[in-house]
């Protein structure tokens, strides 16, 4: 089968390892579009603008492409699978309508307000005097979100009420903000595939958003991620408990309720959730693979990825069994360039990536996220470079081998958080 995956991203890199471990070698030739320098040494890339609907299509038809794989958000916002579909190719990926659950907060409020589901209390504003008003009325800790797309920099939780108003301001320009009711606890990400009527899900993930240790400076895209987690059971009979509840009382909720009203998700349904003292709540909702999670569940993933993306995008999902995951542990930790998030500094060169890749330790891969060849030498062309991933029996294992990783490598002013997956390793 003739795979195409758009992006460029760890998360597309990931998302391409797994596609290559099949149950049978060389099942497929996999195509990334415009993939980075690490997609590059697996698999044929091509420079495609992966958010042109009518490139993209016009290229898997010419390529006789059996399925695309869309990672990122843009091109699901921007009607890519629509365009694909109208050629009648099998697409893992909602199309626009279904990809305002992520393109829209306000939609996926209101979608969960049909569905039932639980979530926190939000108030939509266009304005700086109806964001005063929704700060007064939620109180603080304030949080305020960018209500469209922001690269996973447009919330800011925050006891200050100048800087909830700075930032509501901020993104008022772009559109509206959600300011909503706070919610405290662990946070959780769940992956769910969804073939329009039926959901399988995949092994729960949590993520560390903010860019310094401690949980503290702003929110990025993600500095890094471990999977699974063990500490569920303290409120579960079992990780298996755990999914089943998000998936009945969450996930296939939403998904039968965008069916009704007429616009299928086919794709993967990212839910973003808090674990309360009442119970679990939605923080929000993705419409594809999150990132730097993706890495970290994929590697454990057994059952073939290619199979469970196939029967998504032609709804065959009701007709499969839950997939199976490897008993390991899996952490990664993102490399970012000096000034990311705000003004990331890019272009300088990545001392012994080279010699990591060619000699790597055991349990141990490296995820491309921003790099490229520039005359034989790895450069870092964004903010979050690349993601070292490491597998282990437990978690201390894991993040040895993770931070030994990263040690061998020389990104001038880059950095990195040095606690990730640290309290469960303990």
């Amino acid at each position: 089968m003739r795979i195409l995956v758009l992006g460029s991203g760890a998360r597309e890199h990931a998302i391409v390892r797994a596609l290559l471990r099949s149950s049978q070698p060389d099942a497929h030739e996999i195509i990334a579009a415009p993939g980075n320098a690490g997609i590059a040494a697996l698999v044929e890339t091509v420079k495609l603008d992966a958010s042109n609907g009518r490139l993209v299509a016009d290229y898997a038809r010419d390529s006789e492409v059996d399925l695309v794989v869309i990672g990122p958000e843009a091109p699901l916002v921007a009607g890519v699978g629509d365009a694909l579909r109208r050629y009648g190719i099998p697409v893992f990926g909602p199309d626009k309508a279904a990809a305002a659950l992520e393109g829209s907060k306000s939609f996926a409020k209101r979608v969960m307000e049909a569905a039932k589901v639980p979530t926190g209390g939000a108030v939509h504003a266009d304005t700086v005097e109806e964001v005063e008003a929704a700060l007064d009325r939620f109180g603080a800790p304030h949080v305020v979100k960018a209500d469209g797309l922001a690269a996973g920099k447009g919330v800011l939780v925050t006891d200050d009420r100048q800087a909830a108003l700075d930032h509501a301001s901020f993104y008022l320009q772009q559109g509206g903000v959600l300011i909503e009711e706070h919610l405290a606890g662990p946070e959780v990400s769940l992956f769910l595939l969804a073939d329009g009527h039926d959901v399988l899900p995949l092994s729960p993930a949590q993520d560390f958003k903010r860019v310094f240790d401690g949980d503290a400076g702003p929110n990025t895209g993600g500095m890094g991620a471990y999977s699974p987690l063990p500490w569920l059971s303290d409120r579960w009979p079992s990780e298996a408990d755990f999914v089943d509840e998000v998936v009945d009382r969450i996930a296939l909720p939403t998904i039968r309720q965008l069916e009704a009203e007429g616009t299928p998700f086919v794709g993967l349904l990212y839910c973003g959730l808090i674990l309360t003292a009442d119970g679990i709540r939605v923080i929000e909702f993705n419409a594809r693979f999150g990132d730097p999670e993706t890495q970290v569940v994929l590697p454990r993933l057994d059952t073939p990825l290619a199979d469970l993306i196939t029967a998504a995008a032609t709804g065959g999902l009701g007709r499969l069994p839950y997939p199976k995951f490897s008993g390991d542990v899996a952490v990664t930790v993102v490399l970012a360039s000096e000034g990311y998030p705000e003004n990331p500094i890019t272009g300088r060169p990545i001392r012994g990536l080279a010699e990591l890749e060619a000699d790597l330790p055991e349990g141990v891969t490296v995820d491309h996220a921003a790099t490229a060849l520039v005359d034989g030498q790895y450069v870092a062309t964004g903010g979050r470079v690349l993601s070292v991933v490491a597998r282990g029996v437990d978690f201390a294992q894991a993040r040895e081998r993770a931070y030994a990783a990263l040690g061998r490598l020389d990104l001038e002013g880059a950095h990195f958080r040095t606690d990730i997956a640290a309290r469960v390793a303990q």
